[in-house]
């Protein structure tokens, strides 16, 4: 069997080829070549560069490839000068191509490509006459007419040949194709297709190149011979609709994708490479459309754009059409058929793919098989990446013995979660979950886990920052069939790097005593690796309770890849946050683990209805406070934080979270949420706890001492919360329609987010989730930042910059915002205070001792007003009425800090102190204004015990120095840090933040919960963060932690007592 090459491409357009005889992937010489994709037939490789040009790669071979050029000198005889160059004006041109039509003088001749050289100089054609003294011309009666090397008394003309040859010398390296000139080129090419060298009407058996353009045109490659191979030029094929990618096989198939989803056959005479016609072929799936096509000599193979394979079948040279469609198992993004009908394909993993055992009689095969070639100098192979293979730790736990399966027993009272109808059927692995339960719990009790997500072997292949991960792949070049013995396709030594584990059962002895039950359902879940979508999967809790009261309880998702049942796990003591999530429009929440908050990647599930989500979050959330040995409601030194998306989070902190040595870590704090939505939650170590909803709506947090239970939550009051959604519709100005929604092409959408970097439109915008509901139309929204005209418009130079209200002469874009108001209707353990609508809420930070009979709560109006909460304590958190405060202007942002320090910020910007603040004097008596930070303008701040920090407009972290009792109103801002929206500051001075994005995770949605570290009495500016759970999170509070670590004892002093200190002559200390 010949060598022969297979072609691959990796995301960053780097070229390999590995060789049948070879283990290795080899790169291309050239590594400045960037390829988007590869075509290969017998002998050569065709590739799309990421400039759009067209390239060439030619095997070398022994012989070489020559062409030869060759011209025809031609005379007439005249009586005067014998035979020469001064023809009649009705002849051919001196010197032309064999028919006389085209002048081909020597000069004119040039090498079409840098790929060629010439071999020597122009000579004469000997062959065409005998030799004589002057040298191959050939004599005729007249032009045109039948030349012989024979000079006769009637010959009146003559000619002779000249012959150059020129040399293919780019065999073995890719060589750019020139464009054609004067016939403008197809450009820019986004796919192209070889085949054709088994066409059965063809003779010259030389394969034929197709090319599709941007604009969905096709194109056909026309004079590639085996003495030209790039051929000379493009001719364009008539397609009924727009094509955006094809395939031609080596036979006389040829189909194209429609950008609509649908597939186009070609026919017509096989005697015409281009055929003649086409006909439309409808997607294998009914209502998902195709998304790549793959044909042979009578296969043809289609991916649709849920990464399902399909097998056309009936297919041949007769009936291109075929007849119908069979499913293929596995899941991949781009297939190709090669030579023998073998299949080839990139998995949704990145990796790549042959198809075990296709033959003539099994055209359709028998399964997929990984490419495991070995990569670079390494001798590691390079395995398909089929999950995250980042590296996991967990913490070890003590093995928990099971029993077998008919002591499983199932306890009343625990609701068992029914398997939603839509699953369709039993699933098939359920009776294993306990056994894998068993292997997980062996894995963890022999050390630290590999794996938290359910790993079983570590075996770990080239890291990815070295190996490809692949996006194309073309073995129309690569002569393998289903009995080659191929090195890289042996499945009996497949290495592996997959982080899950694989199905095994597992047996173990009896153990009395212990208890084991299991809650299993039908979820959906959001796959951790790349192309992520959603897959359906089967889930199972299960919890064993030892004879001592021991507890533990591990959470599988049991999932189906390339037809291999596999699993992941993760222990309910690891996970430190339930959080629901939007997603989809599904009701979907995210598990977070330690190790997956610092990947920034969480277990995202999502159920069928709200009722199927509530009640695995109450279980999931059940175990684990069960497991933290956490009951009742949260206590008065909790950390409260509100995300996006409404939902209510709550952390017990212990000492060690403000600890000034051994802090615990930001990705260790565990969350639990509470029954409640609202925007932002403030509280105090004295146990008050106020809260605003979206709409304004204030509300006090009013606990129960059980847990919130499903069946406890139904006894709260329904609560409602409204909320706006808001879109921008853009325009830009031109001179011949004024502004219009036409903008230039580096513009943002016409319809967008705020940031102009999402497009979203009335018609394609969507509530916050499901629970959420319209009640009311869309309708433009005048209350913006900066003012609107009278039409709602807002205008400004250019995007994105400042805009504002009025229409200026150097205003070429204007934008306005459409508003929609939705509702939710929830329960939870809170108490409305009406009537004033807030925007802004703060309580005075305390420590845990103090005893305050009356507790100072500040406000803002929906308004700007500011507001002074009387009769706040624990025993009335809500407390009596509202006392208002005058100001000049509208206000923003308001906080209250220790003895009575009362900070805020107006609209605009500018900072205030209020002076005079007492428990006699709640109120205050006047307004100081502090200069802002220099160009900068502050829009949230937060006051603790000693220190004032603030965030402006860009997003910097601002400290105020000089801050003591005597002036209090401190005397210079500090920058702190950037990529901040929102800071609170506690009783003991500690700060937090919510952080725009963690450094090196830009996927992750904007809202972290930071930490700051080495904050102290003598660096109240601290030293670093410790980013913790991200995500889309909104708000944060740490004003009610007071809990301070306990102080070790001073030692005893050593040697004699220092001597008294005198201070104006009197003794201290005595």
């Amino acid at each position: 069997m010949p060598i022969t090459l297979l072609w691959a491409v990796d995301v960053y357009g780097r070229v390999y080829s590995l060789s049948t005889a070879g283990q290795r992937w080899e790169r291309a010489d050239d590594l400045l070549l960037e390829l988007k994709r590869v075509t290969a037939g017998k002998g050569r490789c065709w590739g799309i560069g990421c400039d759009h040009h067209v390239y060439l790669n030619m095997m070398p071979s022994e012989t070489s490839i020559r062409y030869r050029e060759e011209t025809y000198e031609n005379q007439r005889w005249n009586p005067v000068d014998n035979f020469t160059d001064t023809l009649l004006p009705t002849d051919r041109w001196p010197w032309s191509d064999v028919t006389g039509m085209t002048p081909q003088p020597l000069h004119s001749f040039e090498l079409p490509s840098r790929s060629w050289e010439w071999e020597g100089d122009w000579y004469v054609d000997q062959s065409c006459g005998e030799p004589n003294p002057t040298g191959g011309w050939e004599y005729a009666v007249d032009f045109p007419a039948n030349f012989s090397p024979d000079k006769k008394w009637n010959s009146c003309v003559r000619r002779r040949r000249w012959i150059r040859y020129r040399r293919y010398t780019a065999q073995g390296s890719w060589a750019k194709i020139p464009l054609d000139y004067p016939r403008k080129p197809p450009l820019p090419l986004c796919d192209i297709s070889c085949g054709g060298w088994e066409m059965s009407d063809q003779s010259g058996r030389y394969p034929y190149l197709w090319g599709v353009s941007q604009q969905g045109e096709v194109w056909f490659r026309e004079g590639i011979h085996p003495r030209v191979p790039e051929g000379s030029g493009w001719e364009e094929v008539e397609v009924p609709k727009e094509v955006a990618q094809l395939s031609a096989g080596p036979g006389d198939l040829l189909w194209a994708l429609l950008w609509d989803g649908n597939l186009l056959v070609r026919t017509g005479s096989i005697s015409l490479p281009p055929g003649t016609s086409w006909v439309e072929v409808e997607s294998p799936g009914k209502e998902v459309e195709a998304l790549h096509v793959a044909v042979g000599v009578s296969v043809v193979w289609v991916v649709t754009k849920d990464y399902k394979v399909w097998f056309r079948r009936g297919v041949n040279s007769h009936n291109p059409r075929g007849s119908g469609w069979i499913s293929i198992g596995g899941e991949m993004m781009v297939v190709d058929v090669g030579l023998n009908e073998q299949v080839w394909a990139v998995g949704e993993d990145r990796g790549l793919y042959f198809r075990m055992g296709v033959t003539q009689s099994e055209p359709s095969g028998s399964g997929w098989i990984p490419v495991s070639a070995q990569w670079g100098n390494s001798k590691e192979v390079v395995p398909p990446s089929l999950v995250s293979d980042r590296d996991k730790t967990s913490t070890a736990q003590p093995p928990i013995t099971k029993v077998p399966q008919e002591e499983v027993t199932e306890p009343s009272p625990a609701p068992i979660l029914p398997t939603p109808e839509a699953a369709g059927h039993d699933v098939p692995w359920m009776n294993v979950d306990l056994e894998g339960a068993e292997a997980a719990r062996c894995a963890q009790a022999a050390g630290p886990s590999t794996g938290a997500l359910g790993t079983l072997g570590t075996s770990q292949g080239v890291g990815e920052e070295d190996a490809p991960v692949w996006t194309w792949i073309s073995g129309g070049g690569c002569d393998v069939d289903a009995s080659s013995q191929i090195s890289w396709l042996s499945p009996s030594d497949v290495p592996t790097r997959i982080n899950h584990a694989s199905f095994r059962v597992v047996t173990s002895s009896r153990c009395p005593g212990q208890s084991v039950w299991v809650r299993k359902g039908a979820l959906r879940w959001w796959r951790d690796w790349k192309p992520q979508r959603w897959v359906d999967v089967a889930v199972a809790l299960e919890q064993s309770s030892e004879s001592d009261g021991r507890k533990d309880s591990i959470f599988f998702v049991y999932y189906t890849q390339y037809d291999e049942k596999k699993y992941l796990h993760v222990f309910i003591h690891e996970v430190t946050a339930l959080v629901p999530v939007v997603m989809d429009c599904h009701y979907a929440f995210a598990v977070y683990t330690t190790q997956r908050t610092k990947q920034r990647w969480p277990l995202v599930l999502a159920a069928q209805t709200e009722k199927d989500m509530n009640d695995w979050l109450c279980l999931l959330t059940d175990c684990c406070l069960e497991c933290r040995g956490i009951t009742g409601p949260s206590s008065r030194q909790a950390l409260w934080a509100t995300t996006s998306k409404g939902d209510v989070m709550v952390h017990e902190p212990s000492f060690s979270l403000e600890a000034a040595a051994h802090t615990l870590a930001c990705d260790l704090m565990f969350w639990r949420q509470v029954p409640g939505h609202l925007r932002c939650v403030e509280s105090n170590s004295l146990g008050l706890v106020w809260g605003i909803g979206w709409d304004g709506a204030a509300w006090v947090y009013t606990p129960r001492k059980k847990p919130f239970f499903p069946a406890v939550i139904l006894t709260f009051p329904s609560r409602t919360d409204v909320r706006s959604v808001h879109v921008y519709e853009n325009q830009r100005w031109n001179p011949m329609t004024g502004y219009a929604d036409k903008g230039l092409p580096t513009d943002r959408p016409m319809w967008s987010d705020e940031s102009g970097l999402k497009e979203c439109s009335k018609g394609n915008t969507h509530p916050p989730s499901p629970q959420w509901s319209w009640v009311s139309e869309w309708a433009v929204d005048a209350n913006v930042p900066g003012g609107t005209d009278k039409e709602g418009w807002q205008y400004a130079a250019d995007f994105p910059t400042t805009f504002h209200g009025h229409k200026t002469m150097k205003d070429f874009v204007r934008r306005r915002r459409w508003t929609r108001k939705c509702k939710i209707t929830l329960r939870g353990p809170w108490q409305q205070v009406p009537p004033i609508r807030l925007s802004d809420i703060s309580l005075m930070p305390c420590l845990a001792q103090s005893r305050m009979e009356q507790v100072p709560v500040w406000a803002l109006s929906d308004k700007g007003d500011v507001l002074c909460r009387l009769g706040a304590s624990p025993q009335n958190p809500a407390g009596s009425s509202w006392l208002h405060v005058g100001t000049d202007q509208p206000f923003k942002s308001i906080s209250i800090g220790g003895a009575n320090q009362v900070w805020a910020i107006a609209k605009d910007g500018a900072v205030f102190y209020r002076g005079s603040v007492s428990p006699q004097s709640p109120a205050g008596e006047c307004w100081y204004h502090i200069p802002s930070p220099p160009r900068q303008s502050l829009r949230q701040l937060s006051v603790g015990r000693t220190s004032v920090f603030a965030v402006d407009e860009n997003s910097n972290l601002w400290i105020r120095q000089g801050l003591t009792p005597s002036y209090p109103q401190g005397s210079a801002w500090e920058l702190i840090s950037n990529n901040v929206t929102k800071v609170s500051v506690g009783p003991l001075d500690q700060v937090w933040i919510i952080a725009e994005g963690v450094p090196g995770f830009s996927a992750e949605s904007p809202g972290a919960v930071c930490h700051r570290l080495g904050v102290g009495p003598m660096q109240p500016q601290g030293q670093s963060w410790d980013y913790g759970i991200g995500g889309g999170w909104e708000h944060v509070s740490v004003r009610g932690n007071s809990a301070e670590a306990p102080r070790a004892p001073l030692p005893p002093p050593v040697g004699p007592p220092p001597p008294p200190t005198q201070v104006n002559g009197t003794a201290v200390g005595v």
